[in-house]
């Protein structure tokens, strides 16, 4: 864990240390990916098979590659009462956030007598990713179906692994929540080629969402083009914006929650306090004694951990955007004074008692967001993903008489002169 002050001499240098090589993929899955989804695009449901066998340690023919209602409702029905009424929680939650969202049509005449317009429709399909085995992420289920149910996505497809034939309870009740029925027990960059590009038994998409491995998220960087996607993710980040009045041992407990993730995720504290700042390094390592995690958070935390301490809210602030992090805390008095100052996170968690983990289940707003500093151009997952704008103009000759004779004179200055004469032959009334 990196220890940064802004008035050291070379604090601009050590900064620059912390935030290099964020996001940035390994070549090494590059060509293996390349090569599973060739043989999907060839061989269709055989090579599904194959994979799925090899990976997953799953025989199974194509027929059984969909997993049925009953074997849905059996697992789903295994879920403890109170956490399907948390997850029934969530996903209210979450329809409603994003029902908020959706957008209006644009119709009107303007002054040139040309009726102009926009209408949103939605995709028709979308294929939804979501990790198996030990990363199994129920509310990641709530968080890209419900956005796509909401928008008005007609079929949503889901492929989820199943190593040994096991299938996650929770990951069925929170389908089930959702109204996804089209369930697929695959995984891994197999699937992402299966949903990309077709085979007998699963029909192509026309967007691919969910987090997974590195070889999903590169299958997902590879199919882009041929159909949609939310986003290429890297490890999850946070930053936490905290001064002396918080209680050492819940920031610490933040920043874990982040570090607990991945060996890759970062976490980073900024405080103008260098009392917190010790005390906060100080928890970290108590908690990690007992931590279950611990493993993995300590790596995380050891390698790409950081704490720097500031002169002031300016350049708490400016780091702030330096890094664009794809969660940001606020544990501070005045946490939406502070965020005015904010150009780039991916979502703000403002006030003492609103946690990240707030985000991640229950808040409302999505979990899927921008990572890697990619929320310097990119927003988190919403109904937009799932909605495509299409644009409309009519007018009569009298319309065409006011716009045509300047479109017809650009049309020759670019020498598309085709261009130019169906609109100047228009304008003779004929």
């Amino acid at each position: 864990m990196k220890r940064l002050d802004t008035q050291q001499a070379d604090f601009s240098e050590s900064l620059k240390q912390v935030l290099s090589n964020r996001g940035q993929q390994s070549g090494s899955v590059v060509e293996p990916v390349r090569a599973i989804l060739a043989d999907i695009r060839q061989r269709g449901d055989e090579a599904l098979c194959d994979y799925t066998e090899r990976f997953d340690r799953l025989t199974l023919p194509a027929e059984k590659l969909r997993i049925s209602r009953d074997e849905v409702e059996e697992a789903a029905a295994r879920v403890a009462p109170e956490t399907q009424e948390a997850l029934a929680l969530a996903a209210k939650r979450i329809e409603a956030f994003h029902s908020a969202q959706m957008p209006s049509d644009i119709d009107y005449t303007d002054e040139a007598g040309l009726r102009l317009g926009m209408r949103w429709t939605s995709l028709d399909s979308v294929g939804l990713y979501v990790p198996g085995g030990k990363a199994a992420y129920p509310s990641s289920v709530l968080m890209n179906a419900l956005p796509a149910r909401v928008a008005g996505v007609k079929r949503l497809a889901m492929c989820v692994p199943t190593p040994d034939g096991i299938i996650n309870p929770l990951v069925m009740a929170a389908a089930k929540l959702c109204g996804v029925s089209e369930i697929y027990r695959v995984g891994g960059a197999q699937a992402v080629g299966a949903l990309a590009f077709g085979t007998s038994t699963i029909a192509p998409v026309d967007r691919i969402v969910g987090p997974g491995n590195a070889f999903v998220a590169e299958a997902k960087r590879q199919v882009f083009g041929h159909v949609g996607i939310d986003s290429i993710a890297g490890p999850s980040e946070v930053v936490v914006v905290a001064d002396a009045k918080n209680d050492p041992r819940l920031v610490a407990i933040d920043l874990l929650a982040q570090a607990e993730h991945d060996e890759q995720a970062q976490s980073v504290l900024i405080t103008q306090s260098p009392e917190l700042a010790d005390a906060v390094e100080k928890a970290v390592e108590r908690e990690l004694e007992t931590l279950p995690r611990a493993e993995i958070a300590r790596k995380s935390w050891h390698d790409c951990g950081a704490i720097i301490t500031v002169r002031n809210d300016d350049e708490a602030a400016e780091i702030v955007n330096a890094f664009a992090p794809e969660h940001l805390e606020l544990l501070l008095d005045q946490p939406r004074e502070f965020s005015a100052k904010i150009r780039h996170a991916g979502a703000i968690f403002m006030g003492r008692f609103c946690p990240e983990a707030v985000g991640d289940y229950v808040g409302g707003p999505n979990h899927v967001l921008p990572t890697s500093r990619t929320a310097r151009f990119a927003s988190g997952l919403s109904v937009y993903d799932y909605l495509k704008r299409t644009t409309s103009i009519e007018t009569d000759l009298e319309g065409l008489k006011k716009v045509g004779p300047a479109g017809a004179i650009l049309a020759h200055e670019e020498g598309l002169d085709a261009h130019a004469m169906s609109l100047s032959e228009r304008l003779k009334g004929r």
